[in-house]
């Protein structure tokens, strides 16, 4: 029994290390299961021995008992970051304070008198037209000034050049102060106004700089009519000519406040220089600069009155008018002031006037500018 016993199974060890070629899987099954997940009839499935087994179920246990990579120190536990490919570099933007909205008015002063005293074109061509009405049209239109031969013994008059020279000093500003005002509308179309508008300051600021930078500008070109003031009869006062620098400085800003808002709007300087045009000369025509404002028709009186201009020239020619020997008939000729109503607006007043009037232009401007770009 134990031969045969034994001889059996070496037998069926040979049959698993020599197979017969009854006992090769077919080509279709490759030694695997059947979908039913039954062996094949005829075949055997080899089973893993229990030492085998014991290092696998070691491996996963291991593998289950290990904690998680602890995320790196400062960081919080989340998904992964996708790596950028460089250093992150952080950029700290100051807090905007009065001191950086100074300093940003103070920076835009700067380019704007850097800019006027690199165009020496600009200064000359500013000057043209008013030393042309001044010298040209006053002279030449002096004989037609019968009225202002006074009778007095010492022969008094007021000439043209001299009656007209306040009203040349506004116009200087004027024309300075639009074009100063231009600028922005250069700025925009080359670009360079985007990268103040995106600057960690206020657009106010801005508004602020290119105001008052517009004023001192157009100050500066004024200067050189008050060199011409002996040409026009004007005494060289100091005290005088302070007066006459600090009222073209006021008139120029109320200037230069609307010159930028209406920049504020405006893409090109075609247009700009258009509507300049179209609104300064009805302004200089309707100020009292080259007339008298005393017995004019009502709709001319009320056109005058509207018009901001008329209270930067007359505090000018009352300065002026202040410092000539003249008889009260010749002044209530040729500097009957503003009236309203037949009550004669003070100086204080129209000085008020005209600094309300620049500061509500400039609000208006940054209005504007808040709302573009």
């Amino acid at each position: 029994m134990k031969g045969e016993g034994g001889g059996r199974t070496g037998a069926r060890a040979d049959d698993r290390l020599e197979p017969g070629a009854d006992d090769q899987p077919d080509a279709g099954s490759n030694g695997r299961p059947d979908p039913a997940g039954e062996p094949r009839p005829g075949t055997e499935t080899a089973q893993p021995t229990p030492e085998a087994a014991e290092p696998e179920a070691a491996a996963g246990d291991a593998e289950e008992d290990t904690p998680p990579a602890a995320p790196p120190a400062g960081r919080s536990a989340g998904p992964p970051e996708r790596d950028s490919g460089g250093p992150v570099v952080r950029v700290a933007v100051p807090e905007r304070s009065i001191v950086h909205d100074l300093r940003a008015v103070r920076i835009v002063l700067h380019r704007e008198l850097i800019r006027y005293g690199r165009d020496r074109m600009r200064m000359v061509s500013g000057l043209v037209q008013p030393v042309l009405w001044l010298l040209v049209m006053g002279t030449g239109l002096s004989n037609l000034m019968t009225a202002g031969r006074g009778g007095g013994p010492s022969g008094t008059h007021v000439d043209l050049k001299t009656f007209i020279f306040p009203g040349v000093c506004a116009m200087t500003v004027m024309f300075t102060a639009m074009f100063s005002a231009g600028s922005i509308v250069w700025d925009r179309e080359f670009g360079f106004l985007r990268e103040m508008l995106v600057a960690p300051v206020s657009r106010s600021s801005i508004v602020v700089g290119k105001c008052v930078g517009g004023a001192v500008v157009a100050t500066l070109q004024g200067t050189v009519i008050l060199a011409l003031a002996g040409l026009a009869g004007v005494p060289y006062d100091p005290v005088l000519l302070l007066q006459l620098l600090g009222l073209m400085f006021l008139g120029a800003f109320a200037l230069t406040g609307f010159g930028v808002m209406m920049a504020a709007r405006i893409k090109s300087m075609q247009s700009f220089f258009g509507l300049m045009q179209m609104a300064m000369m009805p302004m200089m025509f309707l100020s009292g600069a080259l007339y008298p404002l005393a017995g004019l028709p009502v709709w001319l009186t009320v056109l005058t009155r509207f018009n901001p201009l008329t209270y930067a020239v007359d505090p000018l020619r009352q300065a002026v008018f202040a410092r000539l020997s003249l008889t009260p008939e010749l002044r209530r000729t040729f500097d009957p002031g503003v009236t309203w109503g037949g009550w004669r607006v003070p100086v204080g007043l129209e000085i008020l006037l005209v600094l309300l009037i620049g500061l509500a232009l400039m609000a208006v401007a940054i209005l504007e500018f808040r709302r573009s770009e």
